[in-house]
């Protein structure tokens, strides 16, 4: 009896240790092999308050992140081959119906500026990726300078003049004050500021108007552009920044869009530490507000140019 007992109570330690160590850290290195084979399904699922149950967590959610990540890398790869597949059968199909004969000369011309239309969204969509990769880098050199921000708003609107007399369409501008001054790069918010008027043209009516309007407020300069086109539903409106993203609403209007002109509107944004938000009633129009810095009169006497790298953080979409 006593034999029996001291064997029990030498197993009982033993028995302990495979159920609260062993068998959960063999589950743990099971979960892992399956993470590193790519296998980002299966959770580990343990519910321990110790330094077990704290890896396990730390892996759970370390497979989610993988997971996800996974699924957008197939869905931009996905995405960029349409974008790309789409110009190139247009561009080979044409081609080829002119080579053979299938279109005759006299009809060769309309064809051809398809053929062209086509090329010009490649370059249009290779620059726009180029665009974004140099933007999304954990660091990006920008040229700060002091700039009056209506003066580069009145020069962009200028430069669509041409589109806008297509569909009838014109700006009003309600710009506070005849100068307003900020620190910021003033190639890259030209870019912002053309990518989203871009947009307000493309999605307007004819005959109808695009607001550019600035205003001070909390020491920031708030910029919109504002139109009064079909707006975005309230459930794609977090979706809009996304690479690729198009609701089904701009589908039939966006022919040459790429999709990636917001996201790249988001990442110059965000890579001045600023916000932009958006508001947007369907059949009302959209309006988009940025911020950006003050230039403070304490700063007239400084360099008003300077190079710097500015690392790429996560800022909120949210306006103050």
């Amino acid at each position: 009896l006593t034999w029996i007992a001291i064997s029990i109570a030498a197993f009982i330690p033993i028995l302990a240790f495979l159920v609260c160590v062993w068998l959960p850290l063999r589950k743990v290195a099971d979960a892992a092999s399956r993470y590193g084979l790519g296998d980002y399904e299966q959770r580990i699922g343990m519910h321990r308050q110790d330094e077990i149950g704290h890896i396990a967590d730390v892996m759970d959610y370390m497979a989610q992140e993988l997971d996800s990540l996974e699924e957008d890398q197939r869905r931009f790869i996905s995405n960029v081959s349409h974008d790309f597949r789409s110009p190139l059968t247009s561009i080979k199909g044409y081609a080829q119906a002119m080579a053979d004969g299938t279109i005759p000369p006299e009809l060769q011309g309309k064809y051809l500026d398809i053929i062209i239309f086509e090329a010009e969204r490649l370059e249009n969509l290779t620059q726009s990726l180029l665009d974004l990769n140099k933007y999304s880098t954990k660091g990006a050199y920008m040229d700060l300078t002091v700039f009056d921000i209506n003066e580069l708003i009145r020069r962009t609107a200028l430069s669509f003049e041409g589109r806008c007399a297509e569909k009838s369409l014109h700006f009003e501008l309600q710009l506070t004050e005849s100068a307003l001054y900020v620190k910021a790069d003033a190639s890259k918010i030209d870019q912002v500021l053309h990518n989203l008027i871009d947009n307000a043209i493309k999605f307007s009516d004819v005959h109808s108007t695009i607001w550019l309007g600035t205003k001070i407020r909390n020491g920031k300069a708030f910029i919109s552009v504002k139109d009064s086109g079909i707006g975005i539903p309230k459930e794609s409106q977090s979706k809009i920044w996304e690479r690729f993203y198009k609701t089904d609403l701009s589908r039939g209007k966006d022919k040459k869009g790429s999709g990636l002109g917001l996201a790249i509107v988001k990442e110059i944004i965000q890579l001045h530490h600023e916000n932009i938000n958006v508001i947007s009633t369907e059949g009302v129009g959209t309006e988009f507000i940025f911020t950006l810095p003050l230039h403070r009169s304490s700063d007239i006497t400084a360099d008003l140019s300077s190079a710097e790298l500015v690392t790429n953080t996560d800022v909120d979409s949210g306006l103050l």
